[in-house]
């Protein structure tokens, strides 16, 4: 059998035979087939290639920022243009005197007590003082007989010279004449003065008011001892007065804010006494030197109290409103960081953290002063831990405006 034969008996009869077209769409759409299969395997290989490397790197990425050192931190506070400070001072009138006795004796009548308003040259107390009284009568006495001994000496001494010119005494007569005259003179100047002593010890019996002002102290009663202390004796200070129209409040401002308080700033006074109530004032004069004991310089304010509402030897809080540096800030003490090399802080720029150093000025407590070192924008960390260092990197969680940190 030959094999066309065998080729006719494989064909089945009632099939009809391809032909070239027929055959070469077939394939085609395979081929077609096979690629849409491809395609679709490589892009669900491709899709679960990239969605583990996208979780990878989501992971990787996570872990990097969890693994970051977590910082809260808040922006220095610019300080006002004025800073008030509040000191203490110590309530003064404006003139207070203790009245002394400037003879002895014994207390014979006092006219004010304490509390009692007086003017200038009224009577407040009279010293019985005898040996003085005797002391002025003896005085006059010697005066009148050295009077007396000057107008014989001038009657002498005026008839020696009449009696020179004719030649009836001798020159020494006429010269020891003029000396008597003169000897007695001075002793009538010595006897006036005298008087004149005496007759102030017994004006010292009379105690005037020095000035308008309140009895603040009486420290002697009828019959006390009066010592004047002109014998080495300890003085009796007989009252205390006061004038309180006005009053001198002494105030201790620390040596860093003393450039700042000058002449004619205004003042407030609190006092305890006196809740929620302020009394103006005004600085009026300053020692213009700093105490080398306390670092401090005394300044002088001047409060009118014509009522007398408020009462000498008081304590006050005084409040100034001192000028502030321009360039200060206020940060929370929490922030610093001690370090060998100085005081720092923490500031975060693009993540990372740079060590700044700063310079501080006063302590608030809760809040330091930075003079230098800082800027308005800075990002400054709170509570910074003590293994920080410059450039490490770090995750900011939660920032502060200024002030939000007290």
């Amino acid at each position: 059998m030959s094999p066309q034969t065998e080729d006719t008996k494989r064909i089945d009869p009632q099939t009809p035979p391809l032909n070239n077209v027929e055959a070469r769409k077939r394939s085609r759409k395979s081929w077609l087939l096979l690629t849409i299969v491809v395609i679709v395997v490589g892009g669900l290989l491709a899709s679960g290639i990239w969605s583990r490397v996208k979780a990878r790197t989501t992971l990787s990425a996570e872990t990097a920022q969890v693994a970051l050192t977590a910082v809260s931190v808040v922006s220095p506070a610019q300080t006002a243009p004025a800073e008030e400070i509040i000191l203490p001072g110590n309530v003064q009138p404006f003139i207070t005197s203790p009245i002394y006795a400037r003879t002895n004796g014994y207390l014979k009548k006092w006219y004010f007590d304490i509390g009692a308003h007086v003017k200038q040259g009224q009577l407040l107390a009279v010293i019985d003082s005898p040996e003085v009284d005797q002391q002025l009568q003896q005085a006059r006495s010697n005066l009148l007989t050295a009077r007396a001994n000057l107008e014989l000496a001038a009657i002498t001494k005026t008839r020696y010279q009449g009696l020179l010119k004719t030649n009836a005494v001798s020159q020494q007569d006429a010269d020891n004449a003029v000396g008597t005259y003169n000897a007695n003179q001075a002793i009538v100047e010595a006897d006036q003065a005298a008087v004149e002593q005496f007759s102030a010890l017994v004006s010292f019996e009379k105690i005037y008011a020095p000035f308008d002002g309140i009895i603040t102290t009486r420290n002697t009663d009828i019959g006390d001892l009066i010592n004047s202390g002109s014998a080495g004796g300890v003085k009796t200070d007989l009252f205390h007065m006061a004038q309180p129209g006005t009053l001198r409040v002494y105030v201790n401002v620390p040596e860093e804010y003393s450039l700042g308080t000058k002449v004619g700033m205004a003042a407030d006074l609190s006092l305890a006494e006196f809740p929620g109530r302020k009394f103006q004032g005004r600085l009026v004069r300053t020692a213009d030197a700093i105490n080398m004991t306390t670092r401090t310089l005394l300044v002088e304010i001047d409060v009118a109290n014509p009522t007398g509402t408020l009462l000498t030897g008081s304590y006050a809080e005084v409040h100034l409103a001192v000028p502030a540096q321009a360039s200060t800030f206020l940060i929370p003490a929490n922030t610093l960081i001690f370090r060998s090399q100085g005081l720092h802080v923490g500031v975060v720029k693009d993540g990372k953290v740079v060590l700044t150093p700063v310079t501080a000025g006063h302590d608030f407590g809760n809040q330091i002063e930075i003079v230098s070192g800082l800027k308005a924008d800075d990002q400054v960390i709170i509570n910074p831990p003590d293994s920080i260092v410059h450039g490490q990197q770090v995750q900011i969680v939660k920032a502060s405006l200024p002030g939000d940190i007290k």
